[in-house]
């Protein structure tokens, strides 16, 4: 691990010898390349060296303990260094695992009502501002793409595309069945019902990720449909794109542009592609899926918000917390820092070579 960790320090500096020169400071593409890189590597190295400031604290006041006058405060000091050398240790491990190449991508948030009618859509409606409020709060800018009401005015499904500063690190594990336990505004006697509404979250594709044909995109142009202005209803603005290799249909009508319309639908036809290749690859591979804290599956049941008792629980890392007001309207920091803590977790059994539980 220190030899891998001397390399990477002797990168850091190389690159800020780089970022000084002349010749690279007049090259805007390669200055902001190297920028990037040293970017990545500031929180590693900051690491080590702080390890290595430890690891020489720790020598020296192993040597202060033969002083009668100096051994107590020096056995302070050991006790101290030594909780964070272990501390450190283990950071360094965890920033030494290999990086998800799609954690700074941008994501297309898809989030559709499930089972139990209305009262589906009006959970889907919440979950959609839980992670619009944290979207806010995170800085990141949120676009919807495409957006379908009920009749009581929930989500039977809307797609909005997230950008900012590594949305998909934070968004990736919310991919999965939602469940929510509630008594529906609808209901008259008071029951407590169980809903569903199911939450994919795709890493934006750029045409440089994902090549499509034209001779492979079948374009449909129609009127649109449900309610909207005049022009949307009177014009042939929606656009239904078909990918004939694989039959995925995407249909995008809420702009009053036809043009707009699809070059929406080509973003989500391209990240849903994109998806679908990840998928295969991670079918090929022993661990599928384990980036997602599980299989990763959308049948899967990942998550319950229980408001008769004031509890969110996590089924897969096992973990509860009350004041569902507050997560819903974007706290839920601590949940997403959770799972990562237990992805990496199980990251660094597989790279020590141990069975995860």
């Amino acid at each position: 691990m220190f030899e891998k960790l001397d390399e990477v320090v002797a990168r850091y500096e190389e690159l800020d010898r780089q970022l000084c020169s002349p010749e690279v400071i007049g090259q805007r593409d390669r200055f902001t390349q190297l920028s990037k890189e040293r970017a990545e590597l500031i929180e590693l190295v900051g690491t080590y060296r702080e390890y290595r400031e430890v690891q020489q604290r720790l020598e020296e006041n192993k040597e202060l303990l033969a002083d009668p006058e100096l051994r107590e405060l020096a056995r302070e000091e050991l006790e101290r260094d030594r909780v964070r050398d272990e501390e450190l240790t283990q950071k360094l491990k965890i920033l030494l695992l290999p990086k998800d190449p799609l954690d700074e991508k941008n994501v297309l948030l898809e989030i559709r009502g499930g089972t139990g009618g209305e009262e589906a859509s009006l959970f889907a409606s919440d979950l959609y501002r839980m992670y619009s409020r944290y979207a806010e709060r995170a800085g990141w800018k949120l676009e919807v793409l495409s957006l379908s009401e009920s009749s009581t005015g929930g989500l039977k499904e809307v797609i909005a595309l997230i950008s900012g500063q590594r949305v998909y690190s934070r968004l990736k594990f919310e991919s999965g069945v939602h469940r929510v336990q509630r008594v529906p505004v609808t209901e008259a006697q008071g029951r407590i019902h169980t809903s569903t509404a199911t939450v994919a979250v795709l890493p934006e594709a750029e045409e440089v990720d994902v090549q499509i044909a034209d001779k492979d995109l079948k374009v449909d142009v129609m009127r649109a449909g449900g309610p909207g202005g005049q022009s949307v209803n009177t014009t042939d603005s929606a656009v239904r794109i078909t990918h004939i290799p694989t039959g995925l249909v995407v249909l995008c009508q809420d702009e009053k542009s036809q043009h707009k319309n699809k070059a929406k639908a080509l973003k989500i036809l391209r990240s849903r592609l994109l998806e679908a290749e990840q998928e295969k690859q991670d079918a090929e591979r022993s661990e599928a899926r384990r980036s997602q804290v599980g299989s990763g599956e959308r049948s899967e049941k990942i998550r319950t918000y229980n408001f008769p008792q004031d509890r969110l629980t996590d089924h897969r890392i096992g973990l509860t917390r009350h004041n569902l007001q507050s997560v819903l309207d974007g706290d839920i920091d601590d949940v997403f820092d959770a799972l990562r803590t237990t992805f990496q977790a199980e990251a660094l059994k597989r790279a020590a070579g141990e069975a995860p539980a």
